[in-house]
C-alpha cells in the first residue's frame, strides 16, 4: 500500500504547466469623423516646396488625379514655425484629393450571378501616423458633392494607419475634390510617400508631409 500512496503524493507535487501566451491580433478601430472647419487653422508651414505640397496620382500610365497638401497651426498663429512653436502644439494635416475630370469607373451588372463585390474606394495611410491625438475627418460639403452624403466615409485606425472609406453614394464623381484631415502634436518631416489612393482597383501612392517618429530607436553603434 506504501507504493501507490507515494505516486500519488508525487503527482499531486508535480507543478502545473505554464500555459503559453497566445498574441492577440489588433483589430481596426473606427474613429469620429469630424467636418473640415477653415476657421479653425492658422499660419501654414512654409517648406521647400511653399505652404502646399502638390503632387500627382498615377496608376499604371494613367493620371487619375492630384493631391494638395498643407500643414496649419491653431487659428491664432500668424506664422507657423514648428521650431519656435510652444510645446504641445498641435499641427492640422489636410489633403485635397480630386479626382480627374476624364476618371470613369468600370461598370459593374447590376444583378446577376456574374455580380462581384465593387472594388473599394478609400484614401489611406501607408504609414503609422506618430503623434496622433485622434482628432480626424473630412470635409463633408465636399463629400456631399462628391459622393451624394455628408455621412458616405467611414474612418478607421488599423495598426496606427488612418484610412477613409467610401461606404455610400453613387461613387466619386469625376473632377470634385475632397479634403481629407488628421491632426498631430509632431510637425511634418517633410513630404513622404506615406499616402495612398485606391479607386476602382487602382492605386496611386501619393507624396504629402508627414511627422517623423518621436523617439526613433536609437541604432546600436557597430564595436
Amino acid at each position: 500500500m506504501i507504493a501507490p500512496l507515494a505516486l500519488a503524493a508525487c503527482s499531486q507535487g508535480e507543478p502545473e504547466p505554464t500555459p503559453t501566451p497566445t498574441p492577440s491580433v489588433a483589430q481596426p478601430r473606427t474613429l469620429a469623423a469630424a467636418d473640415l472647419d477653415m476657421e479653425t487653422l492658422g499660419a501654414r508651414i512654409v517648406g521647400p516646396q511653399g505652404p502646399e505640397v502638390e503632387t500627382i496620382l498615377s496608376a499604371g500610365n494613367r493620371e487619375i488625379g492630384k493631391m494638395v497638401s498643407f500643414v496649419a497651426c491653431p487659428a491664432d498663429v500668424t506664422e507657423c514655425e514648428p521650431g519656435e512653436m510652444p510645446e504641445g502644439t498641435v499641427y492640422t494635416y489636410v489633403h485635397q484629393v480630386t479626382l480627374s475630370d476624364d476618371w470613369t469607373q468600370a461598370e459593374q451588372p447590376a444583378q446577376g450571378p456574374e455580380v462581384v463585390e465593387s472594388p473599394p474606394t478609400l484614401f489611406r495611410m501607408t504609414q503609422q501616423a506618430h503623434g496622433f491625438t485622434r482628432a480626424v475627418g473630412y470635409s463633408t460639403e465636399q463629400a456631399v458633392e462628391a459622393l451624394g452624403g455628408e455621412d458616405a466615409i467611414s474612418i478607421t485606425s488599423d495598426d496606427g494607419r488612418i484610412i477613409w472609406r467610401v461606404v455610400e453614394g453613387d461613387g466619386w464623381k469625376p473632377g470634385t475634390t475632397i479634403s481629407f484631415w488628421w491632426q498631430s502634436t509632431l510637425p511634418p518631416a517633410g513630404p513622404a510617400d506615406a499616402y495612398l489612393l485606391e479607386i476602382d482597383g487602382n492605386q496611386a501612392i501619393a507624396l504629402g508631409p508627414f511627422p517623423a517618429e518621436e523617439n526613433p530607436v536609437a541604432e546600436t553603434p557597430a564595436s
